[in-house]
C-alpha cells in the first residue's frame, strides 16, 4: 500500500497525516472492523433501550400490581424476560466485538512491525551511524505497545462511548425533551472544561513518549558500554546523565498523568451534580403534576420516568469521561505510530547499478565466457543488455591527469568478453580523484588516486582519523563519494548492484558480531546455503576448527550474548571462518587482529594467511607487524596519501613510514 510520507512533528503533535496512515492499515480488516462496529451500535442501542424500558417496568408492570390481592405475574415476567434478552444481545455484541479486535489490532501490529523491519534492512549505515540504537529498538517496543493499547482499547472504547452517549441522549429525550437538552448543554460545559485539560496533558503524552525513547537509547548504551564505564569509574557521571534523562521522564509523565487522571473525577462528580439536579427536579415535576414533552406526546412525569432519566443520565456523561479519558491514550499513540513512519520515511539506500556478479566458464582464448549457475571458481561482471562497456570507458577519457592514467590502465587491464558484456573479476580496483565528507563541507578523503592489483595484499596505515576505514566503506559502498570514481575491474563500482558488489567482498572487522544460534549457524552465515560439509573445511581452512571441537558440544555449541563465553581470539576466528565459508573474490581485513594478544595474533593470522590467497586484499593494520609482507603499503595523513611502496622500500626512504614502525612517531 502506498503511504503518504508523515512530516515530523512539531509543537509536541502527531506528525500530520499520521491518523490517515494508522486508518490505512487498520482499514486492511475492513470486514471485521465493520463487525465491530455493528456489535458496538447493538451494544450501545440495546444498553440504552434496556435503561429507557424501565419505565414500561415500573409503570406498566410493577406500580400495578402494588396493593393487589391476586396480582397477575405474567405480563411483569414476560417484560423481564424481554430485559433479559436486551442483555444478553447486548453481553453478545460486547464479546464479540472485543474478540474481533485481538484480529484487528495484532494484525495490523504484525503488518507495521513487518513493514518497519523491512524498511530498517534497506536503510544506509549512515542511519545507523547516526541514531542511537536503543531509541531505534524503543520504536519495535514502547512505541507499538501505546500502538496496541489504542487499537485494542482507547480507540474502540472511543467509539462505543461516543455511541453509548448518543443511544442514552435519544433515549433521555424520547423520555422527557426538557431534561434531555438540560442534559446535553450540561454535557456541552462540561466538555468544554474537560477539553482544556486533554489539550495540556496530550503535549505531555507526546513528550513523554519521545523521553522514554531517550531513556531507552541511554540504558542500551550503558549496558554496552558497561565495562568502559567501570573501567574509567564513569558510574557517577552516568548515573548523573541517566537521572537527567529519568527527571525528564518523570516530569512529562507526571504532567501527563496529572491532567489526565482529573478528569475522571470531575466527570463523575460532574454527573453526580447533573444526577441530583434531575432528581430533585423530576420530584418536582412529577410532584407538582407539571407536564412533560416526550417524543410520545405531553404527558406526566411518572416514577418510570425519573428512574430512567436517572440511570440513562449516568450512561449518558461516563461515555463521555471515557472519551476524554481515551483521547489521551490515543494522542501517545498517535505520538508513537509519528516515530514509527518517522523511521519508515527514512530515505532507503539507493541502488541505480545495473552491473551483476555471475559464475561464468572461461574460454581456450581467455576471453570467451559463457555464464553458468554452478560455480566454477571464475566470476565475471555482467553488464546491461545496452551497454557494452563504452560508455565507462568514454567517462574514464574525461579525466584528467594520473586520474586519467590510472582509469584507462584499469580498463586497458580489464578481461572483457568480445562482445563487452561480461568483465572476469580480477580484484582490480582503483581510485582517481576521490574526495569524500561525512560531514558537509569536512572532507575525510582528498582527491585520493590509487589502485591495487588483482591479487595484491594492499595495507593501508596512518593515524586514527586518517581515513583508513573510509576507504573500505567506500569499496563497500557503504557511502558514495562526492567526487571522482572507484573503479573495480574498471567498471565504476555505482554501476554495479549493492548486493553483487558485496558478495564479492568479504570483510573481517575488529568489532565481531556473532548472533544467538550455534557455532555452526554463525559460520554459515557467511553463506546460507553452505552445506556442515563447507563450513567444518572453512573452520579448518582459518584454524578455528580445533578450538570448535573443543567446546561443550562442538560445532552444536549455542553461543548467545554475542558470544560472550568465547575469548576475543575465538570469536574473530568464528568471523573468519564466516568470510571463508564466503568464499569472496575479494578480502577486506577491517583491524582484525588490533584487539587480541600477540599469541593469539599468529594463530588468527594463519587463518586469514590460508584465506587470503589468491585474492585481492585490503588490510587496516595499528600493528604494523601484520603488514609487513603486503605488496604494498599506503600511509594515510589526514585523507591524503603521503606514502606508497612495500615494507623495505617504505623503511629505506625514512619517512613517515619509518618513524612509525621504529617507534619514533606514534599512531595516534
Amino acid at each position: 500500500m502506498s503511504q503518504t510520507p508523515a512530516k515530523k512533528p512539531a509543537n509536541n503533535r502527531p506528525a500530520p497525516g499520521t491518523v490517515k496512515r494508522l486508518m490505512g492499515y487498520i482499514l486492511r480488516y475492513r470486514w471485521q472492523v465493520v463487525v465491530i462496529l455493528l456489535a458496538i451500535i447493538v451494544m450501545a442501542v440495546s444498553q440504552a433501550f434496556s435503561i429507557a424500558f424501565l419505565q414500561q417496568l415500573i409503570d406498566k408492570y410493577i406500580l400495578p400490581l402494588v396493593g393487589q390481592t391476586n396480582p397477575d405475574w405474567q405480563p411483569l415476567a414476560r417484560a423481564i424476560a424481554l430485559l433479559a434478552v436486551l442483555y444478553v444481545v447486548g453481553t453478545f455484541s460486547i464479546w464479540l466485538w472485543n474478540w474481533m479486535v485481538v484480529k484487528v489490532e495484532q494484525g495490523t501490529l504484525k503488518t507495521i512491525r513487518d513493514e518497519m523491519f523491512a524498511h530498517q534492512q534497506r536503510l544506509p549505515i549512515r542511519y545507523f551511524d547516526t541514531h542511537e540504537h536503543g531509541d531505534v529498538m524503543s520504536r519495535y517496543t514502547n512505541d507499538t505497545d501505546t500502538l496496541r493499547q489504542a487499537i485494542s482499547q482507547s480507540i474502540p472504547q472511543m467509539i462505543s462511548s461516543l455511541i453509548s452517549a448518543f443511544a442514552s441522549l435519544v433515549a433521555m429525550l424520547a423520555l422527557s425533551v426538557p431534561f434531555g437538552l438540560f442534559s446535553l448543554v450540561f454535557a456541552i460545559v462540561l466538555f468544554m472544561m474537560v477539553n482544556k485539560l486533554v489539550k495540556r496533558s496530550g503535549a505531555h503524552f507526546i513528550r513523554q513518549q519521545k523521553s522514554l525513547g531517550d531513556v531507552n537509547g541511554f540504558v542500551e548504551e550503558a549496558v554496552n558500554g558497561q565495562k568502559v564505564i567501570k573501567v574509567f569509574n564513569h558510574e557517577d557521571a552516568t548515573q548523573r546523565e541517566f537521572d537527567r534523562k529519568n527527571e525528564e521522564l518523570f516530569d512529562a509523565s507526571a504532567r501527563a498523568n496529572t491532567y489526565g487522571n482529573i478528569i475522571m473525577p470531575i466527570v463523575n462528580n460532574m454527573g453526580y451534580l447533573l444526577y441530583v439536579i434531575i432528581a430533585i427536579a423530576g420530584a418536582a415535576v412529577g410532584i407538582a403534576g407539571l407536564p412533560n414533552l416526550s417524543f410520545g406526546g405531553v404527558g406526566v412525569m411518572t416514577l418510570g420516568t425519573i428512574v430512567s432519566l436517572l440511570t440513562l443520565v449516568k450512561g449518558f456523561l461516563n461515555p463521555l469521561g471515557q472519551v476524554s479519558m481515551q483521547f489521551n491514550m490515543v494522542l501517545m499513540a498517535l505520538a508513537g505510530a509519528s516515530r514509527i513512519f518517522a523511521l519508515m520515511d527514512e530515505p532507503v539506500e539507493t541502488d541505480e547499478g545495473t552491473v551483476t556478479l555471475v559464475n561464468v566458464e572461461l574460454g581456450a582464448d581467455g576471453r570467451t565466457m559463457t555464464e553458468t549457475k554452478r560455480e566454477t571458481g571464475h566470476w565475471a561482471w555482467k553488464r546491461a543488455a545496452d551497454d557494452d562497456g563504452t560508455r565507462s570507458l568514454a567517462a574514464a577519457s574525461k579525466l584528467k591527469g594520473s586520474a586519467r592514467e590510472v582509469a584507462l590502465k584499469a580498463k586497458e587491464q580489464a578481461v572483457t568478453s568480445p562482445d563487452g558484456r561480461y568483465t572476469l573479476l580480477r580484484g582490480d580496483v582503483r581510485f582517481t580523484d576521490v574526495t569524500f565528507s561525512y560531514v558537509p563541507g569536512k572532507p575525510v578523503l582528498h582527491d585520493i588516486t590509487w589502485f591495487a592489483k588483482p591479487g595484491q595484499k594492499m595495507a593501508l596505515v596512518g593515524a586514527t582519523g586518517a581515513g583508513k576505514t573510509t576507504v573500505t566503506n567506500l569499496i563497500n559502498r557503504f557511502y558514495d563519494v562526492q567526487e571522482g570514481q572507484i573503479l573495480y575491474d574498471g567498471i565504476d563500482v555505482k554501476n554495479i548492484r549493492k548486493p553483487d558488489l558485496r558478495r564479492s567482498l568479504g570483510i573481517v572487522l575488529q568489532d565481531v558480531n556473532l548472533f544467538t544460534g550455534t557455532v555452526m549457524d554463525n559460520i554459515r552465515y557467511g553463506r546460507l546455503d553452505a552445506t556442515d560439509e563447507e563450513c567444518i573445511e572453512a573452520a579448518k581452512l582459518t584454524n578455528a576448527d580445533g578450538f570448535i571441537r573443543m567446546l561443550p558440544n562442538g560445532y552444536q555449541t549455542v553461543l548467545s550474548g554475542d558470544g560472550s563465553g568465547l575469548s576475543q581470539g575465538q570469536r574473530q576466528l568464528i568471523s573468519i571462518a564466516r568470510a571463508a565459508v564466503a568464499n569472496p573474490p575479494c578480502m577486506i581485513l577491517d583491524e582484525a587482529t588490533s584487539s587480541i594478544d600477540t599469541r593469539t595474533e599468529e594463530v588468527v593470522q594463519a587463518g586469514m594467511d590460508n584465506l587470503m590467497k589468491g585474492r585481492t586484499v585490503f588490510v587496516i593494520a595499528h600493528r604494523l607487524s601484520t603488514v609487513r609482507n603486503s605488496d604494498v603499503i599506503m600511509v594515510l595523513d589526514h585523507g591524503r596519501i603521503i606514502e606508497r611502496g612495500n615494507h623495505d622500500e617504505l623503511i629505506a626512504q625514512k619517512g613517515e613510514y619509518y618513524q612509525l614502525y621504529t617507534g619514533a612517531l606514534e599512531l595516534e
